[in-house]
């Protein structure tokens, strides 16, 4: 392959991906103020490499039980509880990224967490979604690697590119 084939094949890859993020972008910008800061799946997966992170899965029992990141926390959307939070996280400087199936739910909640006094919150850019889209693991009750993923709905599972969608249970 010529040098000239490999920056093609680069610039290709790089614009599907840049046309692939468009309508999410779009999305998220509908429906969040973004008063939340983001944090790139790239970004999650290097900063769990190298500190302690709080990971909390903003999403329903029943999607957390289809599949979740490891080592995350189940906190809810419709039953979050901020004295839960409190009662474990007792440093407000920690860092925590928040996550649901794209970024919209997690951005609620990192917005309560936010007005409870943490300072160092994100919400998942694209979520679990956009998490499974880059190739990372997800795991389910069992804390086996799975490559289920529970889409929410038929229209969001458009956003999901790899991965096995899940509806209902």
């Amino acid at each position: 392959m010529t040098l000239k084939q490999s920056f093609l094949i680069l610039f290709l890859f790089q614009l599907g991906t840049i046309v692939a993020q468009e309508p999410l972008d779009k999305l998220l910008s509908k429906y969040n103020s973004h008063s939340i800061p983001y944090i790139s799946v790239e970004e999650l997966k290097m900063q769990t490499e190298k500190e302690s992170v709080y990971i909390l899965d903003s999403r329903e029992k029943e999607e957390f039980e289809v599949s979740h990141l490891k080592n995350s926390t189940f906190v809810g959307y419709s039953d979050f509880s901020i004295s839960n939070i409190t009662s474990n996280i007792k440093d407000k400087n920690a860092m925590i990224v928040v996550y649901c199936s794209l970024g919209i739910r997690s951005e609620k909640i990192s917005e309560k967490l936010k007005n409870a006094g943490y300072h160092n919150v994100k919400n998942l850019y694209g979520g679990i979604f956009e998490w499974k889209n880059k190739g990372y693991s997800v795991y389910d009750a069992s804390h086996l690697e799975t490559q289920k993923i529970h889409a929410f709905s038929k229209p969001w599972a458009k956003y999901l590119n790899k991965g096995e969608p899940v509806y209902h249970l």
